[in-house]
């Protein structure tokens, strides 16, 4: 068992919930967030939001998954992150699980 966790900006919540569907992750937990982010050591050219500090809306997914159904995740989110035009990607890591009830 896996523990799998993603983040993304809250408008990619449908592709995400499509990409778990796929992936037959059938159970999960998602929350509304605020993403932040510290662009006081960018360039102004780098820095699209033309401030320092940026907060925005964001979304956490969490789930306890089969090992080969992570894989699928993995695969369907970095085909996903390939084609987008914006700096905005979806991030996903796992954790073992190590003991659970």
């Amino acid at each position: 068992m896996k523990l799998l966790i993603i983040t993304s900006i809250k408008a990619f919540k449908n592709e995400i919930k499509d990409i778990l569907k796929d992936a037959e992750v059938k159970t999960y937990s998602y929350k509304d967030v605020i993403g932040f982010r510290d662009a006081s050591n960018l360039g102004m050219q780098e820095n699209w939001f033309a401030n320092q500090m940026n907060e925005g809306e964001a979304i956490f997914f969490y789930a306890f998954v089969k090992k080969e159904n992570v894989d699928i995740v993995f695969d369907k989110v970095t085909a996903f992150n390939e084609k987008q035009e914006t700096l905005s990607t979806i991030h996903v890591a796992v954790l073992n699980i190590e003991r659970s009830i």
